[in-house]
């Protein structure tokens, strides 16, 4: 199939639909695994658009099924679908209704792109040799929604052939796409340390085990792992995010909990630092009379973009958007779970540029006062599009 010449065109025609789903669901949040609303309505769109859809998969996860008039290769495109326990601070006509709950990254705007998708490929489905399928998924925030969308056969039946995805970025501008070959996305790991002490009166620490004093140590040297035992040329990341113990200021606590992540590109760094992690807190605490019990949970791995699937979409969007448009990115060490797909089959993950050009500062995804341009949105339904379009048509698999 050729690059349809009127893509962008037919994006911004139909933009004002994108526009509108974006809202709505902005408006509706779900958590992970909560999504009942939001499949309900990307299920109902691929209906009418004529895709074979399946619903239920992996929980509330939607995969629509679009066959073109020829075969050939499939390829997977994805978004994702769950919000965030954020109070929204923003005061627009789409406000989140639901309290405590919003759209803090941009999952609504992936999925609403992704409905455009859909819709422009099936206009044009007498033109495609293969198969489209799309993969909207629930749970990216932490609860592994992608991979319990794989157990549930989503690369499966037709197989995949090479698999492709986007994230908002507040920091480019709108028009901009950026992406890179290899780690592009880390590893995302977390841990809990319970710190066991024996617990007294603060005026009497000699007769305690006192769990605040040796977790501290226990914060203070994790910070070793990374500084001392893994090499400047492997990045790896281990942040502390809480310290909890004690109720009153008079009391020492038999007890403090210990939480934080462990981010990394690299499996050898990844099980260095699970493996150091485990006995420093191990090894303070029993030197210090107390105990310490470590529940390590192993999460998504890094990313890591197809070096040919990186030149066939920059090929793509250079087509598109201009070659000035599409940007090298740096490796970063937040997580995404489509890392999960990446393992099996080929593909790439852009960034979006959803920066309004009069913005003086970004508005960051995860913060209660994110908001993104909407004249990004058919930027994103044409990348996609394009994206798909030249790999249906390449003799790459």
């Amino acid at each position: 199939m050729r690059l349809p010449n009127d893509l962008r065109e037919t994006a911004n025609e139909i933009a004002p639909g994108v526009v509108a789903d974006r809202r709505d669901i902005h408006q509706h949040p779900e958590l992970a695994y909560e999504e009942k609303r939001t499949s309900t309505l990307v299920a109902a769109r691929l209906s009418e658009l004529g895709l074979d859809v399946r619903t239920g998969v992996g929980g509330t996860g939607v995969v629509g099924l679009l066959r073109g008039r020829r075969p050939g290769k499939t390829v997977l495109l994805r978004a994702d679908m769950d919000a965030l326990p954020i109070q929204e601070e923003n005061q627009t006509p789409y406000t989140s209704r639901h309290l405590g709950v919003m759209h803090a990254c941009g999952h609504d705007a992936h999925t609403a792109i992704l409905l455009g998708v859909a819709r422009v490929l099936a206009d044009h489905r007498a033109g495609i040799a293969g198969t489209v399928k799309f993969m909207f998924q629930p749970a990216e925030e932490g609860g592994a929604g992608a991979l319990r969308m794989i157990e549930d056969g989503v690369l499966d039946d037709p197989a995949v052939d090479a698999a492709f995805g986007l994230h908002v970025d507040t920091e480019r501008y709108v028009g901009q796409v950026a992406l890179r070959p290899g780690p592009a996305m880390a590893s995302s790991d977390r841990f809990t340390i319970t710190v066991r002490g024996k617990g007294g009166h603060a005026a009497s620490p000699h007769r305690t085990v006192d769990p605040i004093v040796i977790g501290a140590h226990i914060v203070t040297a994790l910070q070793t792992i990374v500084s001392r035992e893994v090499s400047p040329n492997q990045p790896a990341v281990v942040t502390v995010g809480s310290l909890v113990a004690g109720t009153t200021y008079n009391v020492i606590p038999d007890t403090a909990t210990i939480q934080g992540t462990v981010r990394s590109y690299r499996d050898k760094v990844r099980r260095h630092v699970e493996e150091r992690l485990t006995e420093v807190a191990r090894g303070i605490a029993g030197a210090m009379r107390a105990t310490a019990e470590v529940d390590y949970r192993v999460g998504c791995p890094s990313l890591e973009n197809d070096a040919e699937m990186v030149e066939l979409v920059r090929a793509a969007l250079g087509d598109l958007l201009g070659t000035e448009a599409v940007l090298p990115r740096e490796p970063v060490m937040g997580a995404e779970d489509f890392a999960f797909v990446l393992q099996r089959v080929p593909g790439a993950f852009m960034h979006l540029g959803v920066r309004a050009p009069d913005w003086e500062t970004p508005r960051p995804v995860h913060t209660a006062t994110f908001d993104l341009d909407e004249e990004a949105l058919p930027v994103g339904v044409a990348a996609l599009a394009a994206t798909a379009i030249r790999f249906l048509a390449s003799d790459r698999s």
